[in-house]
């Protein structure tokens, strides 16, 4: 494994700050923020690390913190939060992220390109970073590490339980595509890091693709600075921070707002207002229990929350059950729910006074990955009642330090309860073992270095020079060195002269380093491999390919789908055939050459046609592109395609200036990518279509023809010397 390997981490949804976290204060800014900002940190700390930079989305929405607008996060000079404005600025759930993640993947390759350097190890955290990560993955041949956190076909599951429709599932959680796109992050990934076992045969088990992949435990970590043992405060020589005191104070005023005997054990629970962490289940337990209302008072820190009105529904269900709950059972002076709580100091001691109290920590969700709040608990010395779902099970396998429950079973959960609280001896033996345990089992230090020498499978042989998945010259590393770029026509442009082909192909090669190659053609790109193939040419860069409705990297295998999500928006296929069925002087063309955003026909010309075509789809609210080139061939396509948007595209997407681009056409369907502010070339063999373009700015005319018209437009512009030229 190399000396200062650089990582990308990748968690976009939810809040993500260093400070403050605010853990809790909705569905999307849960655990998961916890364990990406310490395991970064931690990683970023590490002697064989020289930078770790933790990507997330810039938000600028008066409802949330300015804080979460800040581009770069300067945290250390190893650690900074990145963030990547995508789907406009408001914060939204992130379901609703999912049209708008290839706009981040365009903004992150900026982002890299702008820095200079690509990274040594991608990891994503949750399907939405792991679509992102794949892709970047792809174009910098880049080994991709995946932890999941939670998994779609288990959360659909849950939902049919619960008797939600299939079709309302997908609406609102548009699961089917964040099921397609796990499956496509298991075939993938080079890595899959879960917190349990369970959660590989039980959660990843459910896929197709489950034993394509590489899976490896490691359970997450825990700041030991801010969970200590309770007892350590009550040392005279222990220094406390002026913040913690603060805390301590305040948590404590806080309860006694809601306790009538304060000075009784505690049992406490702390989760999002999510329906599957139970939280009804642990006051039906508490309420239906006299004996455990005499023994303990109850506390619920049920996430942040302002107005209950103003809540996501499945928050506002939870909690407005829980106030329900609260008076069903007549549990006024006996159940504390706070609004708020900070997580940096009051959760600790939290935790800590609840030890003080000789009190006891319930988990007693339906489902869980894993439970960090389980271990923060258990580091401050809290004995344990969790569920025997999931990650629980290791944790109190590993620790020795609680009781599991089946969390259906309200009566089990009160007896574990008082089994603990009743018995001084168990609490003592399962206060101690849970301090010990975490200590030996989750410190970010022993996750970061089993995590990092799992990394060294992706060291070559002598471990100088970090895996590269597809050689040593992968596509993005190539194009964000590039300073210029040649896009080409192909018939009767780039074809047509085979010596002034030949020696545009050695220039080509003799410029490589600082120009790019590609080629923009009506071809399909099948029918661009197949002609490149015939006549040995260079493999381009890029290919836009079905008149600049699909883009491709060097061949179709490596398509550019930020650019087919681009254009596909309010793009309707189906309906602008049926509009224009009634056209009977519009032939539809073969098969071979329509594609998706693509409809391709022959239309002999005639004077009013191509009125008569906008008109018709104008009045329809038909968004789209004609093209309509050789008095034949009639292209429709997206509105935001053609040849020249995917040049700009291109331009803009690897930040190489349209200026320094040059593109060389021959007929019409050239046109619109020769306007614009790249460098134009008309090769002298052009249609009378393109003599409208004469006079132009930045459009030059050449005499020679093909290839050689090419030649002449590199020379024209100073892209080669003249000495390169035909001549030689």
């Amino acid at each position: 494994m190399k000396d200062s390997m650089y990582f990308q981490m990748f968690s976009i949804h939810g809040l993500l700050r260093y400070d403050n976290m605010e853990l809790g204060r909705d569905a999307d800014t849960g655990g998961q923020i916890k364990y990406v900002v310490e395991m970064a940190e931690t990683l970023s700390k590490h002697e064989k690390v020289g930078r770790v930079d933790l990507f997330t989305r810039l938000i600028s929405d008066k409802r949330v913190s300015e804080d979460y607008s800040q581009a770069v996060d300067e945290i250390s000079d190893k650690f900074r939060i990145v963030r990547i404005q995508c789907g406009g600025k408001r914060y939204i759930r992130k379901e609703l992220l999912w049209p708008h993640l290839d706009e981040y993947i365009d903004k992150t390759i900026k982002f890299i390109r702008r820095e200079g350097v690509y990274p040594d190890i991608i990891h994503g955290h949750y399907p939405d970073a792991g679509y992102v990560g794949i892709r970047l993955s792809e174009y910098f041949a880049t080994p991709f590490i995946y932890t999941g956190h939670s998994m779609g076909r288990a959360k659909k599951r849950r939902l049919l339980g619960e008797n939600m429709k299939a079709e309302e599932i997908n609406k609102k959680f548009h699961i089917e595509q964040r099921i397609a796109t796990e499956e496509e992050i298991i075939r993938n990934a080079d890595l899959i890091i879960t917190s349990t076992r369970q959660e590989i045969d039980e959660q990843y088990g459910m896929y197709r693709n489950r034993d394509l992949a590489k899976y490896c435990v490691i359970p997450p970590g825990l700041s030991l600075d801010n969970f200590y043992p309770y007892y350590r405060d009550m040392l005279p020589a222990n220094y406390k921070e002026d913040e913690s005191i603060l805390a301590y104070g305040s948590v404590k005023e806080e309860l006694r707002r809601f306790f009538k005997n304060p000075e009784k054990p505690l049992i406490l629970a702390l989760c999002r207002a999510d329906k599957r962490k139970n939280i009804s289940g642990m006051i039906d337990a508490y309420g239906n229990d006299r004996e455990l209302q005499a023994i303990a008072n109850l506390a619920i820190f049920a996430g942040l929350r302002k107005n209950i009105r103003d809540m996501e529904e499945n928050e506002k269900e939870v909690l407005t059950e829980m106030l329900l709950s609260m008076d069903k059972y007549d549990l006024y002076g006996k159940m504390a729910i706070p609004k708020k709580h900070d997580f940096t100091y009051e959760v600790p001691e939290l935790y800590r006074i609840v030890a003080e109290k000789k009190g006891v920590f319930v988990n007693a969700a339906l489902t869980e990955p894993f439970g960090l709040t389980l271990i923060e608990a258990s580091a401050c010395g809290v004995p344990l009642i969790a569920t025997s779902d999931g990650g629980p099970r290791d944790i109190i396998q590993n620790c020795q330090n609680g009781i599991l429950v089946d969390p259906t079973d309200t009566p089990a959960i009160s007896e574990a309860v008082k089994t603990i609280l009743v018995d001084s001896e168990k609490w003592k033996t399962f206060s101690s073992n849970g301090i010990r345990g975490v200590r030996e089992h989750y410190s970010w230090d022993t996750h970061i270095g089993t995590y990092l020498n799992e990394m060294k499978s992706f060291a070559n042989v002598g471990g100088e020079a970090i895996y590269k998945k597809s050689g040593s010259n992968p596509v993005g590393d190539r194009l964000i060195r590039l300073d210029a770029f040649l896009i080409t026509d192909i018939d009767n442009t780039l074809l047509g002269d085979e010596a002034a082909l030949k020696r545009l192909m050695q220039i080509i090669r003799e410029n490589k380093e600082h120009i790019g190659f590609g080629v923009a053609t009506g071809r399909t790109v099948g029918s661009t491999i197949r002609i490149f193939e015939k006549y040995g040419l260079i493999v381009p860069d890029v290919i836009i390919s079905s008149v600049g409705s699909e883009m491709y990297y060097r061949w179709e295998s490596f398509p550019d789908k930020g650019w087919q999500a681009h254009i596909s928006k309010r793009w309707n296929r189906d309906r602008i055939m049926n509009l224009l069925d009634e056209f009977d002087f519009l032939e539809y063309q073969e098969a071979e050459t329509q594609r998706p955003c693509k409809i391709s026909y022959y239309m002999a010309p005639e004077k009013d046609r191509l009125p008569m075509l906008y008109e018709k789809l104008i009045a329809n609210k038909c968004h789209c592109t004609i093209i309509y080139s050789h008095d034949q061939f009639l292209d429709i396509l997206p509105y935001r395609a053609s040849k020249g948007k995917a040049v700009r595209y291109l331009s803009y997407k690897w930040e190489i200036p349209a200026e320094n681009i040059m593109v060389c056409g021959d007929s019409g369907n050239d046109k619109e990518m020769l306007k614009g502010n790249t460098m134009g070339v008309v090769v002298g063999n052009y249609t009378p279509e393109l003599e409208k373009l004469r006079g132009r700015r930045k459009i030059y005319f050449s005499s020679e023809k093909n290839a050689g018209g090419i030649i002449d437009g590199l020379v024209h512009y100073g892209l080669i010397d003249a000495s390169a030229g035909l001549s030689n």
